[in-house]
């Protein structure tokens, strides 16, 4: 097999991080009484999206982030409360919500022992390790690697850099990332020099400014597992 390390981002690739998001966003504003729907909850979902791709390109920082979404959502809704203790409450609640794609659980269990596999990802380490424990994917993988204890997000190269000084015999001709991301899994394997697999399960369109230089595009995690096992050509 070409490849020997399989680097995989876990929300929106393994993890069902809109279910995470949905279920913590609720539970959250239960406690505090403010009234929702599937459209509040859609709304500060495109709002938390926009600022976590506002941090990947250093416009924010992280410690901002987790408070000002809520303070840009209770604006929104014109609902009095204080942003801070928001944060708190959501994210305790978003690392009890662990939940996994559908098919994610045998890709893995098709991967493991014929390759290596990593976990890498954005996001607070409490919560990732709270919600990684629960889905049930954790003895698949050797390690995951979190921005949070890294110190980095992705798509820097330093949080490439970080991980590949942990993972016995890496070798960047011997490695693929698989993520759903552009921005942070695509983007961030480009620039590191690694070949990525950009999981599209929607059939969306490569981007002109990255046309030719994702190495593979998978819509489904069959087509995943056949590319990593059999070796076939970009």
């Amino acid at each position: 097999m070409k490849y020997d390390i399989i680097l995989f981002d876990a929300d929106g690739t393994l993890l069902d991080f809109a279910r995470s998001e949905k279920e913590a966003l609720s539970d959250a504003l239960d406690q505090i009484g403010m009234t929702y729907d599937d459209e509040v909850i859609a709304t500060y979902s495109r709002m938390n999206d926009e600022l976590w791709k506002r941090l990947e390109r250093g416009e924010i920082e992280k410690k901002v982030l987790f408070y000002r979404r809520f303070e840009l959502f209770f604006s929104h809704y014109g609902f009095e409360w204080d942003a801070h203790d928001m944060a708190k409450r959501y994210m305790y609640a978003l690392a009890q919500k662990g939940y996994i794609l559908e098919g994610a659980d045998a890709l893995c269990r098709a991967l493991y022992g014929k390759v290596r596999l990593y976990i890498v990802t954005n996001g607070v380490e409490f919560i990732q390790k709270g919600r990684f424990a629960a889905c049930g994917l954790a003895p698949y993988f050797e390690d995951r690697f979190i921005s949070d204890a890294l110190g980095y997000e992705k798509p820097k190269t330093e949080f490439f850099e970080a991980v590949a000084r942990q993972i016995p015999n890496f070798s960047k001709e011997r490695v693929l990332i698989v993520g759903d991301s552009l921005t942070s899994d695509m983007r961030g394997g480009i620039n590191y020099g690694i070949d990525t697999c950009w999981y599209n399960p929607t059939g969306k369109s490569v981007p002109m400014d990255m046309e030719g230089e994702i190495t593979y595009t998978a819509e489904s995690f069959g087509e995943i597992e056949k590319l990593i096992l059999e070796d076939v050509a970009p």
